[in-house]
């Protein structure tokens, strides 16, 4: 599993943190801290799909300061909202007792796992771009979007889901199938950073890519493993 904590049961844990990020003079990021809460809550989300579970419930860690906590909560209820997810309950704390210079805010998930039909073979694809800093709020537009991935896994399109992280997406992809060397239907960087996961690797059936396709509107980009004896490595 990637970046979750199986609790037993069926409940699972997920977490991101964001530090350096926000709206203190100091950041090296300058955002709302709406948006710096709603792309940390991305992640934790879409590492919950990853666990094939569901969030019943979210806690906010607000190092920032009370000012901050507002805003924070709005940021997490907007992914739930471009998910088409109902909002869980919001809870969590605020350090009061020590200013920080920069901000810092971290984002938990607890889910629950749903019942999942074994599968064979699957076809990796790539969706969505990686970028990372202020390229994230310059290029929202190419980045994975929740709503769709949301659509594709209800419509039984999509079988398994793979954030990338900042190691990028050969390093991702290597988690999940060992030590391959790949191409990609696309000129995309696969060393490049994602940050806050605005790429995601995708498991699809064959049968199913033509609709896949359909509804990502030439979004998905094919992995193919490179034959290690045809290029001499």
């Amino acid at each position: 599993m990637r970046n979750a904590i199986m609790l037993g049961d069926g409940f699972v844990v997920t977490t991101d943190n964001s530090g350096g990020i926000g709206e203190k003079p100091q950041d090296v990021v300058a955002v709302p801290d709406q948006v710096t809460a709603h792309f940390a809550a991305r992640v934790a989300l879409l590492e919950q799909w990853a666990a094939q579970a569901d969030p019943i419930s979210v806690l906010i860690h607000n190092f920032t300061g009370p000012d901050s906590w507002e805003s924070y909560v709005a940021g997490v209820e907007d992914v739930f909202r471009d998910a088409g997810l109902e909002i869980p309950v919001i809870s969590g704390s605020t350090e009061t007792n020590m200013e920080l210079i920069q901000s810092a805010v971290a984002v938990t998930m607890i889910g629950r796992q749903r019942l999942v039909e074994e599968i064979g073979r699957l076809d990796w694809y790539v969706y969505g771009i990686p970028l990372v800093g202020n390229e994230v709020l310059e290029r929202r537009s190419e980045i994975a979007s929740l709503r769709l991935i949301k659509d594709a896994m209800d419509d039984g399109l999509i079988q398994k889901i793979w954030p990338v992280g900042s190691q990028g997406i050969l390093a991702e992809y290597r988690r999940l199938m060992g030590d391959p060397q790949i191409e990609i239907e696309t000129d995309v960087d696969i060393h490049s950073s994602a940050g806050p996961s605005t790429s995601v690797l995708l498991g699809i059936d064959a049968h199913a890519i033509k609709k896949a396709r359909q509804l990502f509107v030439g979004s998905l980009y094919k992995i193919n493993e490179i034959n290690s004896f045809r290029d001499g490595i």
